[in-house]
């Protein structure tokens, strides 16, 4: 963290801010552009992960490298060799029976974010994911649009209901010629069915670098 702080990429009291959030549990969805730096980002922010807390780490390759003695790591697989295929979905399914403290999702790209939802719901507080999105607005369409994927018939505004309720932080990263930094920092406080729009306060925005 003291690297990204001395490269630009977030000030220290934002560094702070986020060390605060990983300790009260707050459930993260970290967003950006491709190269923007949000796995980069997951593995400093993971760091701050108390010792004594039992993390299950879900990813489709393996590229989140986390030092804490109490890991579970589960990676997917394609279908090979007469062995069936092993999604991320199945992986969120299954990480109940490991009594997880943590759960960090490397990417959501689909339907498995409803299982995440699931999981958040049923009282699986302080998880680390990442999205690929342009903004922190948009990062909350695409996390809704992901749960619409997963073929489970639920109403729209009960999705973005169960949204706004469960997940707690949205840090946006932007990527620009010769540097990656951290634009945006929202907390979301729930959902308006009347307005259909997320509620969210801005903790930080960097509005000096946007185009």
């Amino acid at each position: 963290m003291n690297d990204l702080v001395e490269a630009g990429t977030l000030e220290r009291w934002l560094a702070n801010q986020l060390e605060d959030y990983v300790l009260a549990r707050k459930n993260i969805l970290i967003a950006g552009g491709t190269g923007s730096g949000k796995t980069t980002l997951l593995n400093i922010v993971g760091k701050f992960i108390p010792e004594d807390e039992r993390i299950l780490l879900i990813e489709d390759t393996s590229e989140i490298q986390m030092g804490q003695q109490n890991l579970v790591r589960f990676e997917a697989r394609q279908p090979q060799n007469g062995l069936p295929a092993v999604t991320i979905r199945d992986l969120l399914k299954a990480a109940l029976r490991h009594r997880p403290d943590r759960i960090i999702l490397g990417e959501i790209r689909g339907g498995e974010a409803f299982d995440l939802l699931q999981l958040l719901n049923t009282g699986h507080s302080g998880s680390l994911s990442t999205v690929h999105a342009t903004s922190a607005k948009q990062a909350l369409a695409r996390f809704t649009s992901c749960v619409l994927q997963s073929g489970v018939e639920l109403p729209y505004r009960a999705i973005k209901t169960n949204i706004g309720h469960s997940l707690n932080v949205v840090v946006q990263l932007e990527r620009r010629p010769g540097r990656r930094f951290v634009s945006q920092v929202v907390e979301i406080n729930g959902y308006d069915p009347d307005t259909d729009e997320y509620d969210f306060t801005v903790i930080f925005s960097n509005e000096r670098e946007q185009p």
